[in-house]
């Protein structure tokens, strides 16, 4: 299982782009941040609405050099047929990828063996394929875009900011701490 600080492995997989079947390595995001979103299956309930959300925040993951990638144990094909089917998931514009082997899913620790699913899991991994910070819980519980973004920006301010780390809940423009527990910056 991937786990903070790990280097993930170039994979190969199927995803479903822009209209078109295609193939993405994670390679191909290199000098990217990397935002997964695991989901269990397509035509489902809970799962149109988070990415559906993700859709919403897609310009403002892409000004932070972000690229999303939803992933299920569905085939490139399901997601066509769910893209083309409902009005909601058609406002998506990043990929889809189609995990049906389950590599993926094994690798990240999100494969339900008793299910055939992944459970519901977030991971971001920084432009040099490390994880950065992951978030798993239970399929009947969607997760916030809100929130992933947030933990993009502080997972980026680190990063440009030797020293400093960001306390509870810290968005943007507020103070950060200093090793030592001194506040830096406005409030």
């Amino acid at each position: 299982m991937m786990h903070i600080g790990g280097q993930v492995p170039d994979l190969e997989f199927d995803i479903y782009y822009q209209g078109a079947f295609s193939k993405l390595k994670f390679s191909d995001l290199v000098n990217k941040w990397i935002i997964l979103l695991f989901y269990p299956a397509d035509f489902t309930y809970v799962c149109p609405t988070e990415l559906v959300e993700a859709a919403e925040y897609y310009e403002e993951f892409q000004k932070l050099n972000a690229e999303i990638v939803s992933i299920s144990t569905d085939t490139m094909y399901v997601h066509k047929a769910w893209h083309d089917q409902s009005p909601t998931i058609n406002k998506i514009r990043y990929p889809m990828a189609a995990d049906p082997t389950r590599t993926i899913c094994n690798l990240f620790g999100t494969y339900i063996e008793e299910e055939g699913l992944s459970i519901r899991a977030t991971y971001i991994i920084n432009p040099e394929g490390i994880v950065k910070a992951y978030d798993v819980h239970d399929n009947s519980i969607g997760r916030s875009t809100e929130e992933i973004l947030r933990k993009l920006q502080a997972s980026i301010f680190v990063r440009e900011h030797n020293g400093e780390v960001c306390p509870a809940s810290w968005k943007p423009g507020k103070k950060t701490l200093k090793k030592g527990i001194e506040l830096v910056g406005k409030i």
